[in-house]
C-alpha cells in the first residue's frame, strides 16, 4: 500500500502490445518474408520504416507514464447508499506534455486526462458506498496507449486512503426525542423561549443559525448571538431511547436522522451509544463527531 506522493519509475511500469500492435507486428513479419522471397528493394524500405515506427512507439508509450507523480487527496464523507469521490492528483514535473493518461478502478471505464509541461490536475474516482464505515479506494491502474495505440503501458497502485461513510439516514421526517430534565447545561433554543443577551465573537463550532447576519452585512466582524435563558432540559440522542427490538443498522439510521434534524434546527445536543458519550454541542465539527461515532460503531 502506497502513502504520500508516488512517482512511477521504470520498475513499476509494464508494457505489452495491444491487439492492434500484435496485428501490426504480424504484418511487418509477413512483409519481411515477402521481401526476402521476391527480393523487393522498396519493400525492404517500407518494412524497416514500419519496424522503426513500432520501436519508437514503444519508447513514447513508456515515456508517457514514467516519472508521472500521483497523490491521493482527502475524500469528503458520504452517507451509505451514495457515491464516494476520491480525488487523485496527477502531476507532470517534466518539460514534455503527457497525452491520454488514463486512471481506472478494476473493471471500470478509465478516465483520461492530458497534462501539459509542469501541469497538475485532479481526477475524481467514484466508488459506490454501500455500507457505513471506512471505505478504501482499493487498487487503481494508471495506463496509456499513446501515441498510436500499438502498445499498452500500465502501473498498478494501491493508495493508502479511506472515505468515511456515515450510516444511511432513516427516510422521512423523524421527530426528535423530547428534552429531558438536566443541569444548567441546557439546550439553547432559538424559537422565542430565550431572551437576546447580546453579541460575542464567533467561535468555531457555533451554530450558523445564531450568527448575526445583519451585523455582518453592515461590515462588522462575524459575531454570534447570545441568549440569557436556557431550555428546561437537555436534548440527548440516546441508544436506549430506541425500541429494543429495532435491529442494529436501523438504530444507527434513526440516530443519524436525529443528528441531521437536530443540526438543521440549530439545537445543542449530545449523543449516547454503548461505550460512547459525546457531550452536548453544536456546529459542523460536533455534527461530524457524532456522525463519525455512528459510522464506526461496533456493537
Amino acid at each position: 500500500m502506497d502513502s504520500g506522493s508516488i512517482t512511477l519509475t521504470q520498475r513499476r511500469i509494464y508494457i505489452l502490445p495491444t491487439r492492434a500492435g500484435v496485428l501490426f507486428g504480424f504484418t511487418v513479419v509477413v512483409m519481411l518474408l515477402g521481401c526476402v522471397n521476391y527480393n523487393l528493394g522498396l519493400g525492404y524500405v517500407l518494412t524497416f520504416l514500419m519496424s522503426g515506427i513500432g520501436i519508437v512507439s514503444i519508447l513514447h508509450t513508456f515515456r508517457n507514464l514514467v516519472r508521472l507523480q500521483l497523490k491521493a487527496g482527502r475524500p469528503e464523507p458520504v452517507f451509505a447508499g451514495g457515491e464516494a469521490l476520491f480525488p487523485v492528483l496527477l502531476a507532470n514535473r517534466d518539460a514534455l506534455a503527457r497525452r491520454s493518461i488514463g486512471l481506472m478502478r478494476t473493471g471500470e471505464t478509465p478516465l483520461f486526462v492530458d497534462l501539459g509541461p509542469g501541469q497538475t490536475t485532479t481526477v475524481q474516482i467514484s466508488v459506490p458506498a454501500a455500507h457505513r464505515g471506512r471505505l478504501p479506494l482499493e487498487r487503481l491502474r494508471a495506463l496509456t496507449t499513446f501515441p498510436i495505440g500499438l502498445f499498452y503501458a500500465w502501473s498498478n497502485l494501491i493508495l493508502d486512503v479511506h472515505c468515511l461513510v456515515y450510516p444511511r439516514p432513516e427516510a422521512g421526517h423523524v421527530p426528535l426525542p423530547a428534552p429531558r430534565a438536566g443541569d444548567s447545561d441546557g439546550v439553547q433554543m432559538d424559537k422565542g423561549e430565550n431572551d437576546f443577551a447580546g453579541l460575542r465573537k464567533y467561535q468555531a463550532g457555533d451554530s450558523l443559525r445564531h450568527v448575526a447576519w445583519k451585523a455582518l452585512a453592515r461590515g462588522r466582524p462575524v459575531m454570534t448571538k447570545q441568549f440569557s435563558g436556557l431550555a428546561a432540559g437537555e436534548l440527548w440522542l440516546e441508544w436506549e431511547a430506541l425500541p429494543s427490538t429495532m435491529p442494529l443498522e436501523a438504530r444507527l439510521s434513526r440516530l443519524t436522522r436525529w443528528v441531521l434534524e437536530a443540526a438543521r434546527a440549530g439545537h445543542t445536543y449530545g449523543l449516547r451509544v454503548p461505550s460512547i458519550t459525546i457531550p452536548p454541542g453544536a456546529g459542523l465539527a460536533h455534527d461530524h463527531q457524532c456522525l463519525t461515532a455512528l459510522a464506526l460503531f461496533r456493537a
